[in-house]
């Protein structure tokens, strides 16, 4: 006969989730106000540890009336890990920064210049925080709601159906896995 487990587990055990690589992505056609919504950023959330290059979004036409016709793609990354929990804070934080931009420019709150989507990369995924509910999404808290936009296997990031043209592309990935890599070597020291 053989050995008999010590504990037998009928359920999985509840544990905490690791934290997690914040990140915003940008789009913007005026760098001064994309420099102005960075700095609002840092102020409510922290340091920034790396950012991406900044390249063409011209996956869609459907930011123009709002931003403008030359728009920008970003992404900064947040030094500090965070817990998993903060996401739908951090949306409703980025989405008051839009609209403070819209303010002081005395712009309608609906024809935002700087658009601000915050989300998170774990060592499998990378998430997004929206604001609008679909089939693929899950309802977080007080209107948030998350996407898994990207899920890392087999050493590379690979698309969901419904993941965005421009988070698809391989264009940011190499910043992404950059991220991952730090979330990596800091989890590593604990």
């Amino acid at each position: 006969m053989g050995a008999t487990p010590s504990r037998i587990v009928c359920m999985g055990d509840t544990r905490p989730p690791k934290p997690v690589m914040l990140f915003c992505g940008l789009l913007y056609d005026d760098a001064d106000l994309a420099q102005l919504a960075r700095r609002r950023l840092v102020q409510k959330i922290g340091d920034i540890v790396t950012e991406s290059a900044v390249h063409p979004f011209d996956h869609t036409d459907y930011y123009e009336v709002e931003i403008g016709e030359n728009i920008q793609r970003q992404f900064l990354f947040f030094s500090e890990p965070v817990s998993v929990e903060r996401l739908p804070d951090i949306k409703r934080l980025t989405n008051d920064i839009e609209h403070g931009i819209c303010d002081d420019l005395a712009r309608p709150r609906d024809l935002r210049p700087v658009n601000i989507d915050p989300g998170y990369i774990t060592l499998s995924k990378l998430v997004l925080a929206t604001t609008k509910d679909a089939s693929h999404r899950l309802y977080l808290e007080r209107g948030i709601y998350g996407e898994v936009t990207l899920r890392f296997h087999g050493g590379k990031w690979t698309a969901q159906p419904w993941t965005y043209p421009d988070y698809a592309a391989a264009t940011f990935h190499p910043d992404f896995t950059q991220a991952r890599e730090s979330l990596k070597e800091w989890l590593s020291r604990f």
